[in-house]
Parts: C-alpha cells; sequence; structure tokens
C-alpha cells in the first residue's frame, strides 16, 4: 500500500517500441551457481564478517575504500577528467564501494551487462537482479582512461573506464521491467534520463557521499547486528505507518525465522519514482518513529539506492544487496516494487510476482523470504489477517490513500490504528 502526497506525473511520449508485460519472464529454469566472485577481485575477509550468520553474496564482502590521503593522492593523479554524478550513479558507486553490490568491484562491463539482462546472472553463473552500469553521453570518453567521479567539489571515487559500448535499451527493459513501454516508470528512466552508452569500468572509492541521512556501510551494519540470529530485512520507500509496523513485527513470528531474530528496517532513501515523498522527508519520519517505539528488536538502518520500480527483478536485486548487509530473511510484500502504467494506470505486475520469484531463487540468493501478512484492522481485536477477520465477521475499518492525503492536507485527526501520530506530524510539516 502506497501513500503518496505529489501528483502522479504522467509520461506521454515513447521512446520505445511498446511491447506487452510477458508474466513469467521473471522465473526461468536457467540453473544459477552461487560459487565465484567477479573476476580480478582479491578475496579479503574481516573477522566480523567470519562470525556472522550470513556470509556476503559471492563469498566475499567487497570493501573498495582507500584509508589515507597518500593512497586517495595517488589516485586522483591518475585521472585525466572530472565528472559530477548524477543522483542514480552516486547511488550505485557508492554501494560498489562499500560491498553493498558485492561482488561488483566496478561498473558492469558489456559481457556482465548482458549476462544480467538476458539471464539475472553474472557471466560466472552468480545470481543478480539488475544491471549496474555507467551511462554517458560523452564521446571523447574511451576505454583505458580515469575519471574522477564526484559530487559538488567532493570527490567520491575513481573509475578506470575498460570498455564502451551502446546498449540494447529496449530489451534492457523487456528483461529487467517485464516491459518497454515509457509508461513504466523504469523504461521512462532508462529511455530519458540514462545515457547513449554505457561504460564498465574498476571503481577506487575516495570518500562517501555527505547525505542528509546516515547510511552506513555494509560493514558497519553486520558489527552491529546479532551474529548468532536471524536478521529478517523490511524494505521500503515510503513512511512507516500502522500496518507496516505490524507486518514487519510479526514476520519474527514466521514458521521459517529462527527464535531471537531481529528486523532489519533498511528503507531506500535514494531517487525513486516521481510521486513518492521525498528521501530526506522519509528519513525524517523513520526517525521520529524509530524514537517512539524504541523496540529493541528493530534495527534501523538507511539504503541510498535508487529504485527502478522493476517488481520481481529488483526483488532479487534487494535481497541481495540486505544479504550483503547481514540478513538472513527477506519479507517481500504484495506488489513490491511494483509500479502503475503513467496512462492507464494499470498494475505492470501481479500481487504475488515478487513473491513468486523471490521463493523460485531464493536458494540461489542465500536468503529465505517471508511472505507479507495481509493485514486489516479491525474494531473487535485491531490488526489481524484478512482471513480472520472473514472467519471471525469483524468489522472491518478502512481508510485509502487518496482520503489519507486529503485529510493530511486539510488539518483533520488521523486516526491512530492507521498513523503514527510522530509521522503524521513529520509529514505535515515537510509535504
Amino acid at each position: 500500500m502506497r501513500f503518496t502526497i505529489a501528483a502522479l506525473v504522467v509520461a506521454t511520449a515513447s521512446a520505445f517500441t511498446s511491447n506487452a508485460f510477458t508474466r513469467n519472464i521473471f522465473t526461468g529454469s536457467k540453473n544459477v551457481v552461487d560459487s565465484k566472485v567477479s573476476a580480478g577481485f582479491v578475496p579479503r575477509f574481516e573477522t566480523s564478517l567470519e562470525a556472522s550468520k550470513q556470509i556476503p553474496h559471492g563469498g566475499t564482502l567487497v570493501d573498495l575504500m582507500v584509508t589515507s590521503e597518500e593512497e586517495k593522492e595517488a589516485a586522483i593523479a591518475k585521472c585525466t577528467k572530472e565528472i559530477q554524478a548524477s543522483a542514480r550513479q552516486l547511488c550505485d558507486v557508492e554501494l560498489i564501494m562499500n560491498g553493498g553490490f558485492s561482488p561488483l568491484d566496478g561498473f558492469m562491463n558489456e559481457e556482465q551487462y548482458n549476462a544480467v539482462v538476458e539471464n539475472m546472472a553474472l557471466p560466472d553463473g552468480l545470481i543478480f537482479g539488475l544491471p549496474v552500469v555507467f551511462d554517458t553521453d560523452d564521446e571523447d570518453l574511451e576505454p583505458g582512461m580515469t575519471i574522477l567521479l564526484k559530487d559538488g567539489d567532493r570527490p567520491i571515487a575513481t573509475v578506470e573506464f575498460t570498455d564502451k559500448f551502446t546498449p540494447n535499451k529496449p530489451l534492457e527493459c523487456l528483461k529487467c521491467y517485464g516491459t518497454s513501454q515509457i509508461e513504466h516508470p523504469g523504461s521512462l528512466m532508462v529511455a530519458t534520463e540514462r545515457g547513449k552508452y554505457y561504460m564498465g569500468g574498476k571503481v577506487t572509492g575516495l570518500n562517501l557521499p555527505i547525505r542528509e541521512f546516515p547510511c552506513r556501510t555494509p560493514k558497519e551494519v553486520r558489527e552491529s547486528l546479532p551474529d548468532d540470529v536471524d536478521v529478517v530485512a523490511f524494505q521500503c520507500r515510503n513512511p512507516v505507518h500502522r500496518a507496516h509496523y505490524e507486518l514487519f513485527t510479526r514476520a519474527l513470528d514466521d514458521e521459517n525465522v529462527g527464535s531471537g531474530g531481529v528486523v532489519l528496517v533498511h528503507p531506500t532513501c535514494g531517487p525513486t519514482q516521481a510521486d513518492d515523498i521525498p528521501g530526506d522527508v522519509r528519513y525524517k519520519t523513520y526517525e521520529v518513529l524509530k524514537e517512539e517505539t524504541a523496540n529493541p528488536r528493530v534495527n534501523w538502518e538507511y539504503l541510498p539506492y535508487s529504485m527502478h520500480m522493476a517488481g520481481p527483478r529488483e526483488a532479487v536485486q534487494h535481497m541481495i544487496i540486505r544479504k550483503n548487509f547481514g540478513c538472513t530473511h527477506f519479507i517481500i510484500g504484495r506488489d513490491m516494487a511494483g509500479s502503475k502504467s503513467s496512462i492507464t494506470g494499470d498494475d505492470f505486475y501481479g500481487a504475488y510476482d515478487a513473491q513468486d520469484t523471490a521463493k523460485a531463487n531464493a536458494e540461489k540468493i542465500g536468503v529465505t523470504p517471508v511472505p507479507s501478512l495481509n493485514l486489516v484492522y479491525s474494531e473487535e481485536e485491531g490488526y489481524v489477517t484478512a482471513d480472520f477477520a472473514e472467519e471471525k465477521g469483524l468489522s472491518i475499518k478502512k481508510l485509502s490513500g487518496t482520503k489519507f492525503r486529503q485529510m493530511l492536507r486539510g488539518g483533520e485527526d488521523i486516526p491512530e490504528w492507521f498513523a503514527f501520530k510522530s509521522v503524521v506530524k513529520v509529514l505535515r510539516e515537510n509535504v
């Protein structure tokens, strides 16, 4: 369920040939072996990782950050050009540098890109959900060059380019998003935001970006989590309301989660679709809720990830990322990372497509999916499953997203069964 404030942006142009969504495009039978690490990366384990219950994707948590000023200066000295990173590139390079995208040690080259697009796996067979690419329109950039990627005046990373290629963008969208129609936000992004060329390149990390919300690295998050119990990840890109909170706390009672498990609430705070609440505002809602609930079994961290709204493929990507952050389980909601046509309003994915894809690939990923409960609020017993409410004939209370937004703008009281007061206060002050 989404509760967004901004108006829907409607795309009326078409940059790709339209293709109908193929329902089972994401659940092929190709064998994927979770055994290898990307070529060129020298494995390095930290002591804390060896004790962790969850191993990183591919076996090794990548860490590409140089630490000394001498190393940074030497890396920068090799650069022949400076480039300002886009918001999406900044998220991608941060997750490459800190190991969130392990086993990647750079932006994907053409072979890796084609393998992930076609097979949802790297060339060595290791499953990977979506391509991670460096895009550009610059005709002067060539393989062999090393550039300095910056965020304003802050040097973030160097990228040593290995190849340059013209991607088949319609095929990329069809395979990754299930459609190349421009009214899908991912297809729109690929068509209108990304450059003409993609370039593969090895990354050297200099400094993490400075953000309004703190994004701890996988190593730091792993060190903060218990290493002897299951860790259940909850991904979201919207403010957490009562139903969400009930959902991820009750997930700890799932039969697949061991005793004493904890939740890692890990919202994405990077770019997303146009009508979502901005990341900095979402961060404020999470912080007040963390303080209000003070639940010792709930951990809160923030992820610098740019959403593709890729449904099933994105579910796989999120599971891999959370695996690198130390999670053993992942909550898959109804229509996770789903989106609607900006023209017709039709859903691009079925309600359970992401869950089905997650289940089909769970063993390859090494993360156990936890299907989210379909919760409703009843006057008699509070939050219960929809099936239980129907069986007992309970009185169900509902509040649509449209009505919630109207009440929020009008200064009306929002029922506490629906939303936390602290979250409502932040939304009224910032949106």
